[in-house]
């Protein structure tokens, strides 16, 4: 009898585990949402929602796709400042195709996560928005503070994982930038910065570069400036600040290559760029002075309304 007691319980066993093993095979393994899902679900992106559903491009499928993408998407009170600091009274009044612009300024084709840019510490990196020509728009990282982009929006929550891409939750609205907001927003454009403002006040910089364009900016570092024996006075340091400005938007691949290009600009003299460059430089200036070891050392942070190039010396005009 004990015997036939202990099969008895090792069989009641053996159809419990079989019954929960089957169970458990039959079970649904719940999956991720995308995200156009995710935002579905948060009340706080209701918003987002709308502006993707109102602009041109169908981008509520474009999200629907594989990916990656990783989404900066602006909250509901972001959107609220924004639509009153442009003069719009809602979203319906912002134009469509100016709608899917913004909206895909905060696009980035890639499975971008906050260790990704924490690690970098600063750079650019393109969104899918286009710039003239049609070239891909830049956007500025900078984690020095927490991660904040183009200088006017921080994440305030990182790293929602979806099945096509990661969400970033930003608390404001990434304009379309212009060549002014990548200066302002890059603390290595400090002395440009104020060059521009603070040491012309005769000269409305900001106002220009911040016009429909489009403009080249070659941008010396605070190094370049550094470099020199003083930083001119008003009236030449102008003349300097507008020889570092060539209208149409010129980047690297319209140059000649190899070879040189040669390009007016708003200071009435030209410069010489040389492809390939020296020393580690992408490419070579030669200026007015006759200097030739100006380097263009990174090229094409393309803006709204122009595109920089980024210079290790400050070029020089006839004065």
């Amino acid at each position: 009898m004990n015997y036939l007691k202990k099969i008895s319980l090792l069989l009641i066993s053996l159809i419990v585990f079989t019954s929960c093993s089957s169970d458990d095979d039959n079970a649904v393994v719940p999956q991720p949402q995308n995200i156009v899902e995710i935002a579905l679900d948060s009340p706080d992106l209701s918003s987002l929602v709308a502006a993707l559903t109102a602009a041109d491009g169908d981008l509520v499928n474009v999200l629907l796709g594989d990916g990656p993408f990783t989404v900066l998407a602006p909250t509901n009170e972001a959107f609220a400042t924004f639509l009153a600091a442009n003069n719009f009274g809602s979203l319906e009044e912002v134009p469509t195709d100016v709608l899917s612009q913004i909206l895909l300024n905060h696009v980035i084709m890639a499975n971008v996560i906050a260790s990704d840019l924490t690690t970098a510490g600063a750079g650019y990196t393109n969104t899918s928005a286009s710039g003239p020509n049609n070239n891909a728009m830049s956007l500025y990282f900078n984690t020095s503070d927490g991660v904040t982009f183009n200088g006017v929006s921080t994440v305030s929550t990182a790293d929602i994982e979806a099945s096509n891409g990661t969400i970033h939750i930003v608390d404001a609205v990434i304009g379309i930038p212009t060549v002014v907001t990548f200066a302002a927003a890059d603390p290595s454009f400090a002395t440009l910065v104020t060059a521009l403002t603070e040491l012309t006040p005769a000269t409305d910089f900001v106002d220009i570069l911040q016009g429909e364009g489009p403009f080249t900016v070659f941008a010396p570092t605070n190094d370049a400036f550094s470099a020199l024996p003083a930083i001119p006075a008003e009236e030449p340091l102008t003349q300097v600040l507008l020889y570092h400005v060539v209208g149409g938007n010129v980047t690297s691949s319209d140059l000649t290559n190899p070879g040189e290009t040669t390009a007016e600009t708003l200071q009435g003299d030209s410069i010489t760029i040389t492809l390939p460059g020296s020393e580690g430089t992408i490419a070579n200036v030669t200026d007015a002075s006759g200097a030739s070891d100006i380097g263009i050392v990174a090229v094409d942070v393309q803006a709204g309304n122009g595109v920089i190039h980024v210079l290790n010396k400050v070029m020089i005009p006839n004065l």
